[in-house]
């Protein structure tokens, strides 16, 4: 076997965002040494793409939050089939996370009192997420890289991970590869640290960068992991259609938090169509109900456009469909029209969303405070992921914990928005106090030089191949079938469909061919990619084949409703001994009387 480079490590962290930061962090703290391996350069994680805030019951604004509201909102927007054990860790920890972050040197947007100031977003029953301007998660990654670089972590940058190592049972290390200059490299580790994000470039239209093709769902599934809640994607109501140079970036919910309406080519707020009651008509009165709430009137009703984003979403698509959207295959957000209530609305809308403004000045000619944004839903995020223990994170595979998007349970079939950012850090400080645990109380393992070979070998395929499949051509393919087959709306037929497409593409991939040598070559890593992005489109597909009904960001047109056997059960993928994909539903764990309670005092 060739002699490749090998680094040794009690923890190795793969991911360097917001949960992979906090573990190291936090594993670092614990006096072990950590490794931190990540696919981009350091600061440019996904994370910094955050920019609504940080869901945390700190009551800064309402006094009446509490971790209990928070984790009945977290359990009602996942529609019960969220893992009760993170969601109570979750809303119970989360402000002392985000306490600790502001210790650490984050600088908060201020109450007039001087306390970290929260705003309204949708599906959270009071203003609960702290927030700066809408660079929130800038900030936390700043703050955390910050504060990590004084803990003596070694960072590898622009790695990728190409498979988990293992002793029998146990993951004992990494193999990758440098990207810029194609040496492989061994990480050995007593324990591994999963915080890769998500899985949106499987589709074709999202607010995901580049990195994010499903490497930590899919290693951890090699592996001998079980994947959870795969058929649950955040389609984020509100991504720019047009212009095309801006199609899919985010426009943060924090824009109609403030006060941003959705309307129809007829002018028309639709939104107040999808909800019930006195609140269905659209009237002068519910419209300045709604203004008020996001002023923070405590007595106010929340406005139809911060209901939960599976609904914003499907209520989009809706007006769509039946002709009323907009030029360009979308709806409207207005900000612009609170012109109407505020004297300085313009320089209102700069301060609170400063890189809305910027950004979409710049990239696309639009000036947010004079006029409409052309928005429609974009694959944001996966509640699915790794199913881990609720209080240690660590998955089934011993030796092996996923933190941040990449892992699941908390969210269940929605998340609600601000929790992704609380839940970095709850949950990257747990993955990174037990990785650190159990690294103290095992040896490092022995590494099988012949898996080695093999994953190396299979890596460098692509090379030995000439004038055979693009690996472009097949992730373009890829994301087209997902998008038009297994989107917002599914049905049976669709998904049969596309899992077909998928296996046909699989096919494919073994004949991926790429031209030049192993440095600077996006080629080989786009082909590299690929596998893992078939891989978490597979498990998506069976996922929401097997849920035979509709449950938060799930909607199919051949079941429309909730189904009560889907009730209190998570769908499960696990690799078979045959290489094949098994799906199966496991039942949750019973939730006990008092968090019962805690919901039914709630509602």
């Amino acid at each position: 076997m060739p002699e490749y480079e090998t680094f040794e490590h009690d923890v190795l962290v793969i991911g360097a965002g917001g949960a992979g930061l906090r573990a190291a962090i936090e594993a670092s703290a614990a006096g072990v040494r950590v490794g931190l391996v990540c696919k981009s350069l350091l600061g440019k994680a996904h994370t910094v793409m955050a920019e609504g805030g940080i869901a945390a019951a700190l009551a800064n604004v309402d006094e009446r939050d509490n971790w209990k509201v928070h984790f009945a909102d977290t359990m009602r927007g996942g529609q019960y089939v969220n893992q009760w054990r993170m969601a109570e860790l979750h809303a119970k920890e989360a402000p002392d996370r985000v306490r600790e972050l502001e210790a650490w040197g984050a600088v908060f947007d201020r109450t007039k009192d001087g306390r970290i100031l929260q705003r309204h977003f949708g599906g959270h029953k009071y203003p609960r997420l702290a927030h700066v301007g809408d660079r929130t998660g800038l900030e936390m990654i700043r703050t955390l890289q910050d504060h990590g670089v004084h803990q003596g972590i070694d960072v590898y940058m622009e790695h990728t991970v190409l498979s988990l190592l293992k002793d029998g049972d146990r993951v004992v290390g990494a193999f990758g590869y440098e990207r810029e200059r194609g040496r492989f490299k061994i990480f050995r580790a007593k324990a591994v640290v999963l915080a890769t994000g998500g899985i949106g470039r499987a589709y074709k239209i999202t607010s995901n960068s580049w990195e994010y093709t499903g490497d930590g769902h899919t290693l951890a599934y090699n592996a001998g992991a079980d994947l959870i809640d795969m058929e649950f994607i955040q389609f984020h109501p509100t991504g720019m259609v047009w212009p095309p140079s801006v199609m899919g970036i985010l426009v943060t919910e924090g824009v109609r938090g403030e006060g941003g309406i959705l309307t129809n080519k007829e002018g028309r707020r639709f939104m107040f169509d999808a909800i019930p009651g006195n609140y269905r008509a659209q009237t002068a009165d519910n419209e300045e109900e709604g203004w008020r709430y996001c002023q923070g009137a405590k007595d106010a009703r929340r406005p139809p456009e911060l209901l939960t984003r599976d609904h914003v979403s499907r209520c989009i698509v809706h007006e769509i469909k039946e002709g009323r959207g907009s030029p360009h295959g979308g709806v409207f957000l207005d900000i612009s029209w609170i012109k109407q209530k505020l004297p300085n609305a313009a320089e209102h809308i700069k301060r609170k969303l400063p890189s809305m403004y910027h950004q979409f000045k710049q990239l696309a000619d639009i000036d947010i405070t004079e006029q409409p944004m052309e928005v429609g839903p974009t694959t944001h995020y996966i509640m699915g992921g790794v199913h881990v223990d609720p209080d240690t994170q660590m998955s089934r595979v011993p030796g092996l914990f996923a933190a941040g998007e990449c892992a699941a349970g908390i969210n269940g079939a929605n998340r609600l928005g601000g929790n992704s950012l609380s839940d970095l850090l709850v949950f990257g400080k747990r993955a990174g106090e037990f990785a650190a645990k159990f690294a103290k109380e095992n040896s490092l393992g022995k590494i099988d030089d012949g898996r080695i070979e093999s994953v190396a070998r299979e890596a460098l395929a692509p090379f030995e191949r000439r004038d055979d499949e693009n690996p472009y051509q097949m992730q373009k393919d890829l994301q087209d079938t997902m998008q038009d087959l297994v989107g917002i709306v599914r049905n049976e037929s669709e998904m049969r469909e596309a899992l077909e497409k998928i296996d046909d593409l699989k096919k494919r991939a073994e004949r991926a061919a790429v031209t030049g040598n192993r440095e600077y070559n996006p080629g080989w890593h786009t082909a590299l990619d690929l596998k893992n992005l078939l891989t978490v489109s597979g498990a998506i597909t069976l996922a929401a084949l097997e849920r035979k009904e509709s449950r938060g960001a799930q909607f199919r047109d051949d079941y429309p409703d909730k189904n009560e056997q889907f009730a209190k059960v998570n769908t499960m993928i696990a690799k078979a001994t045959d290489g094949s994909m098994q799906v199966r539903l496991e039942p949750l764990p019973e939730m006990p009387d008092h968090l019962k309670r805690v919901i039914e005092e709630n509602r």
